[in-house]
């Protein structure tokens, strides 16, 4: 009985019917009214209106009574989506054509109808989409609830590669010891460099950043130890380096391997005497800074070949944090779509786009050579230039969906199906042509080269009018 009253207290759907044919109107309403909040409205203008004072959950939509043409009722349906991204959209027509259904899928539509209508079916489908899109929700908030709770100082992962490097900056992060972190262009070694301050002692202290690689080397001499009045031509003032910059703090070498020989050791200097001298200067001031550093190369190959110090090597590779490719978390590409969707989608203040369940999939096959910062400016690309709610395999570039098992699937069978026995026929034709075109003509030459007998290879040119008999 309880069981009961608690069903009985759940807020029923609010549907609404757009159409001016008096037929279908009171059909629809015969069978609709009692499981939902019903509305029937004539026209657009009323769909709008009713759609400024409250919230629905599914509109049926006939597409024949929107305007003076049916393309009207597809635009209604584009419009619609675009409002409300999670609404159950169904259409209604009497026509047949298979352009018209297909300008309604483009258009997002749940489901179709054609005329003659069945009420009872449209009632049994529209419960079945309304309970599937209630689940595709629930999906998506518990989704972003385990997101948030995977996360981890800005890193973005629930995988078993991520929580050893979790594990691995909470244990060095209340320490001073120097820290190297390895992985990839794009894997987030910047971030995982700020996760490591952010969990330590010295979060509220500077973190100074500078990327090795991006400036040349007289750049970054002067960058990292600052330089006095006079020391070159350009040096009207005295100006402290990046490491004085982070004193009492934390300094983020990135891209290590990138500095010369020069700048190794004098960078191996200050590390010994924990003191650094400006360019030009005389005079060492102390410095109180933890290092960290980054690298995409192999350190030990760069110093069995000299380039780089191999006491260097040593100094800094006290405690490595190696960075997993995104390839091998291939897990954690729905927690980073999700949030990099909400992250530009806020951004740029649209609405957050839904990913067909083939984009999803096809996108955790992809090897993603450049990491998290391609799939990060992919997601950025898609929110920008997709029109309407829903990204869609084609939307994926092209060398993307090239190597995806799953968009070659897509590829070879359309979303409107294929019509089998006329492919398996086209394939056949083209086949028999092939080989009859490599023997001259010879049916008997091309039965042996398509490991056939002569009588099929007969029936099947007689079937295909092919060659001569």
């Amino acid at each position: 009985m309880a069981l009961a009253l608690a069903r009985d207290a759940q807020p029923r759907d609010s549907i609404a019917v757009v159409t001016n044919d008096e037929l279908v109107s009171p059909q629809i309403e015969t069978h609709l009214a009692s499981d939902y909040d019903f509305f029937v409205l004539q026209n657009w203008p009323q769909m709008v209106n009713l759609l400024k004072q409250r919230a629905l959950d599914a509109v049926l939509l006939d597409l024949d009574t929107m305007g003076e043409s049916r393309d009207e009722g597809v635009s209604a349906l584009r419009e619609l989506r675009a409002i409300g991204p999670d609404l159950v959209l169904l259409a209604l027509t009497r026509s047949s054509g298979r352009k018209l259904r297909l300008k309604a899928v483009e258009a997002s539509v749940d489901e179709y109808f054609t005329a003659p209508f069945d009420f009872n079916e449209v009632k049994l489908v529209l419960g079945r989409s309304l309970e599937k899109r209630a689940l595709e929700i629930e999906h998506r908030r518990r989704q972003q609830e385990r997101g948030e709770q995977q996360s981890f100082c800005g890193l973005i992962g629930a995988s078993e590669p991520m929580q050893h490097v979790y594990d691995a900056i909470s244990r060095v992060a209340e320490g001073t010891t120097t820290v190297l972190i390895r992985g990839e262009s794009g894997t987030g070694k910047e971030l995982a460099a700020r996760a490591i301050v952010e969990r330590g002692p010295r979060h509220d202290k500077p973190f100074i950043s500078i990327n090795c690689a991006a400036l040349p080397e007289h750049l970054i001499e002067t960058e990292l130890f600052g330089h006095e009045r006079g020391a070159f031509t350009d040096a009207r003032t005295s100006r402290p380096g990046h490491i004085e910059l982070a004193d009492t703090g934390t300094l983020f070498l990135d891209e290590i391997a990138t500095l010369g020989l020069g700048l190794q050791s004098k960078l191996l200097r200050v590390l010994e005497d924990r003191a650094v001298t400006r360019i030009g200067g005389k005079t060492p001031k102390k410095i109180d800074f933890r290092l960290i550093t980054a690298t995409n190369e192999s350190l030990e190959q760069m110093v069995e070949a000299g380039r780089f110090r191999e006491d260097l090597y040593y100094r800094i590779h006290v405690i490595p944090i190696q960075l997993p490719p995104l390839r091998e978390r291939a897990d954690d590409i729905p927690l980073l779509l999700n949030h990099f969707l909400r992250r530009y989608s806020d951004a740029n203040h649209v609405a957050v786009k839904q990913l067909e369940p083939d984009v999803i999939e096809i996108l955790e096959e992809y090897s993603w050579p450049g990491n998290v910062r391609q799939l990060e400016n992919l997601v950025q690309r898609l929110v920008l230039m997709v029109d309407g709610p829903v990204v869609r395999t084609h939307h994926l570039p092209q060398q993307i969906l090239v190597t995806s098992a799953t968009s070659q699937d897509s590829m070879l069978i359309p979303d409107d199906g294929v019509n089998f026995d006329e492919e398996i026929a086209r394939i056949e034709a083209a086949y028999l042509n092939a080989a009859l075109r490599r023997c001259n003509g010879s049916k008997v030459a091309a039965a042996r080269l398509l490991h056939m007998d002569k009588q099929r290879m007969h029936y099947l040119c007689r079937k295909y009018s092919l060659g001569k008999d």
